[in-house]
């Protein structure tokens, strides 16, 4: 897969999680027509496409530079006629494609404007208020849709509220550890409109035994399709 992405010190770089969080959204079923939120160049819609896990992809970044980039990416690999990309702010709520999806995805900011330090370009690119991104997540997902997020393990008590304040009920959980005996660094979480209970947590995934990637990071990483 071919990733045009910004120069290092010239704005958010694609690292692991978006491929974590495709693997986990595309676990179970391919989806139709499937909104990246908060897309970025694209990433983890282009996952979804390289796993063939989602028929065709619609990426919205508020960003017009990075929003060109992922229709660069889309371009590159062949896909111009299953993706596309737009210049959407997800905090205008009435710009989101509505009941468009039924798989939305999305790696929101992990920090909130005025909170923490973010001394670089790529750092302020993950500034930006959870809440809207869930919001909008809700008003994407038709009939039967799913929404899956990651975000920091230490703020997962946070997406849970912000996602039953949408009226969207976890049902599906993974956390993700650097190593075992670590504490979770980010979890994953399939969200879907509906009742509440019914949550599956699934075994733990550990990244990296020693100093190499676990053979289960190795397969999140090889798979062409799940």
């Amino acid at each position: 897969m071919i990733l045009h992405q910004p120069a290092r010190g010239q704005g958010y770089r694609v690292n692991v999680d978006a491929v974590l969080l495709a693997a986990f959204a595309g676990q179970h079923r391919r989806a139709k027509r499937a909104l990246d939120l908060g897309s970025g160049v694209g990433a983890v819609g282009l996952c979804l496409l390289y796993r063939d896990r989602a028929a065709h992809v619609v990426m919205v970044d508020r960003d017009p530079s990075v929003a060109r980039m992922a229709t660069k990416n889309i371009h590159a690999n062949g896909w111009r006629d299953r993706a596309e990309a737009r210049v959407v702010d997800v905090t205008d709520v009435g710009t989101v494609p509505e009941r468009a999806a039924d798989l939305v995805v999305c790696n929101p900011p992990y920090v909130a404007p005025g909170r923490g330090r973010l001394p670089t370009v790529g750092a302020r690119a993950r500034m930006g208020e959870l809440a809207g991104f869930i919001v909008a997540a809700r008003r994407g997902l038709g009939a039967r849709g799913r929404a899956c997020f990651i975000y920091p393990a230490t703020e997962l008590l946070t997406l849970t509220a912000e996602l039953q304040s949408a009226g969207l009920e976890p049902k599906r959980l993974r956390l993700v550890h650097a190593r075992a005996g670590h504490a979770a660094r980010v979890a994953l979480v399939e969200a879907m409109p509906g009742k509440r209970g019914g949550l599956v947590v699934e075994p733990p995934l550990f990244e990296r035994e020693g100093r190499s990637p676990s053979p289960a990071l190795r397969a999140v990483l090889a798979a062409r399709t799940s």
